[in-house]
């Protein structure tokens, strides 16, 4: 065949790109980020730091 190139799109790695964090957060791999610093909790006694994910938004509170 004689002509111009073809662009090859690899379709492949476009929808693995596209769904990975839905899939990664709704089998429990979420990719959790601290919001802000460390606050204690006098009740329990413990440092709180909320966290969030940075791919679905989901948050959680981390005690340690």
């Amino acid at each position: 065949m004689s002509g111009p190139p073809h662009n090859i799109v690899q379709l492949r790695k476009v929808r693995q790109r596209r769904a990975e964090g839905k899939t990664l957060c709704s089998s429990g791999f979420h990719k959790w980020q601290p919001l802000s610093d460390a606050r204690f909790d006098v009740k329990q006694g413990k440092l709180v730091t909320p966290e969030r994910c940075a791919r679905c938004g989901e948050e959680r509170v981390k005690l340690t």
